[in-house]
């Protein structure tokens, strides 16, 4: 039997659609009441705009054979125990029979490019290695190993895609960042943090804002792409659905 993807294509769609269209109302919403946030603040403040993505990861759950499994996402139940921090909060959670399967990191980046690239670089690092030091270290139980999973929104605009450049005036930069744009750059970290078995799967997807009313969505490569992340999360879900 084979795997499925729960019309991730359609469902990714209507998710992109949703994320533009909740950071305009939270925007609308912060004018209308008087309170503007510095910046972009104000769009994404409301905490709800990568929500389509977790109802499709939630679908792709049921789908696999872990239909009563416990899907978390809710902030009060989707804290995990760490190892050089007491605890970190993950996005989603996904437990069965007490063993955790699954926790799943969703991002978005909209604008401010510079910055925002290396905070985000520097947290998917620190998280994913507090992660699977806690579970070498048996925090989560003397169990199979679990999915860890990183995804990424990044708006496809102009400055995402020109080249950019770097001092380092010691050393060489690494020849894959020389001149690549930030788009490039959130595809080499996704691969390099999949190939270095930091996640599971690691997946940027690209989005202009024009996608509000068409939900239109890319990727930078096979191994970083939408579908390569949903089909490694359902076979995952469907191995352990198979041992369960």
């Amino acid at each position: 039997m084979g795997l499925d993807l729960a019309d991730y294509e359609r469902k990714a769609q209507e998710s992109v659609m949703a994320f533009w269209g909740n950071r305009d109302k939270a925007a609308q919403k912060q004018r209308e009441t008087g309170k503007i946030d510095q910046g972009t603040r104000g769009s994404v403040t409301a905490g709800k705009n990568m929500d389509g993505f977790v109802s499709l990861i939630v679908d792709l759950v049921k789908a696999n054979g872990l239909a009563h499994a416990e899907v978390h996402i809710k902030k009060a139940v989707v804290t995990l125990p760490g190892y050089f921090r007491p605890t970190k909060l993950w996005d989603l959670l996904v437990l069965q029979e007490g063993r955790l399967v699954a926790a799943v990191e969703l991002k978005s980046q909209v604008g401010s490019f510079g910055n925002n690239f290396n905070n985000r670089t520097e947290e998917a690092l620190g998280m994913a290695h507090d992660f699977w030091t806690a579970y070498r270290e048996g925090a989560f139980g003397p169990h199979p190993r679990p999915f860890a999973g990183w995804l990424m929104l990044v708006e496809d605009a102009p400055e995402a895609r020109k080249p950019v450049r770097d001092k380092s005036p010691h050393f060489p930069v690494d020849a894959a960042f020389q001149g690549a744009s930030y788009l490039k750059r959130y595809d080499i970290l996704c691969q390099r943090l999949a190939q270095e078995q930091l996640y599971t799967t690691a997946a940027v997807v690209t989005s202009p804002r024009s996608a509000a009313t068409t939900g239109e969505y890319g990727g930078m490569s096979d191994m970083t792409s939408l579908k390569t992340f949903v089909t490694a999360f359902a076979g995952h879900i469907a191995t352990e659905a198979a041992r369960a």
